[in-house]
């Protein structure tokens, strides 16, 4: 088992068994695991109709009441550790992130020297599709602002399609990862940026969903912006590691794929 796309979910009826077949019609060996928030439109029981199709591909998690993106993605990667996956990926179930660049974010982790690869808006080549001016320039100004006060030189920080090697969330104490809005995405990637892995940003393009419902709300900005904060604060006084793990301490790179030495800035 080398490859599981982790899928977070409440009230995602109208796109996750498309999203889903989309995966796996893509014939690259990914698995897929749904983590549902007791959605009650159904999204659950259409997963559990799908792994009759899917049995070895697809696995559900299901969790009592809406507990958060992070929290979610937490269940996910703890559970995708204990069963050795490889390369562990986190996607959208609203087609937001295509498909069709999976195999670009593992090739980056696989192949070309990364052990976190993030579909990046912000890099050559990625952008937004659909999105309202109001809506672009609320991230990327989030995006300057999160560089500026953690240093961190990732120019997507909230980009919630990524790939890490299994190594990396084994090497991140996952208790200790505190936000469950987009401030999640955040510091995540500054965890692995403390630790010393290499990240890659891979040019993606964002399309704003289709069907269904934005979780964007105002808790969740507001989290960003105080979430910022207390991540450059806490930094002084706190390590991710998880102690029984060691990792060496390695630069950041970004991926472009058209250039001729993959990972030069």
């Amino acid at each position: 088992m080398e490859k599981i796309v982790i899928i977070p979910t409440y009230n995602e009826k109208d796109n996750i068994s498309n999203i889903l077949r989309a995966i796996f019609s893509l014939n690259e060996g990914f698995h897929a695991l749904v983590i549902d928030d007791s959605s009650p439109d159904g999204t659950a029981e259409i997963v559990k109709g799908l792994q009759l199709k899917f049995p070895t591909q697809l696995f559900l998690e299901q969790r009592k009441g809406k507990s958060g993106l992070g929290t979610a993605y937490i269940h996910g990667f703890k559970w995708a550790i204990n069963r050795r996956y490889s390369f562990i990926f986190e996607m959208d179930a609203d087609f937001s992130h295509n498909p069709k660049d999976l195999d670009r974010l593992y090739q980056a982790c696989r192949f070309f020297g990364s052990d976190v690869a993030v579909g990046s808006r912000y890099v050559k080549g990625g952008g937004n599709v659909n999105w309202p001016k109001n809506r672009i320039w609320l991230s990327k100004g989030g995006s300057l602002y999160t560089r500026l006060i953690t240093w961190m030189p990732v120019r997507d920080p909230t980009a919630g399609f990524v790939c890490y090697r299994r190594e990396v969330l084994e090497s991140i104490n996952l208790d200790e990862i505190h936000f469950v809005g987009y401030a999640f995405q955040i510091e995540m990637k500054f965890a692995s940026w403390k630790l010393g892995f290499k990240i890659k940003e891979v040019p993606i393009i964002f399309e704003d969903r289709k069907y269904g419902v934005s979780k964007m709300n105002k808790g969740i900005i507001k989290e960003g912006i105080l979430g910022v904060l207390n991540l450059r604060w806490y930094s002084l006084f706190k390590n991710y590691r998880n102690r029984v793990k060691k990792t060496a301490n390695r630069p950041i790179h970004s991926y472009n794929p058209h250039e001729a030495v993959v990972g030069s800035e």
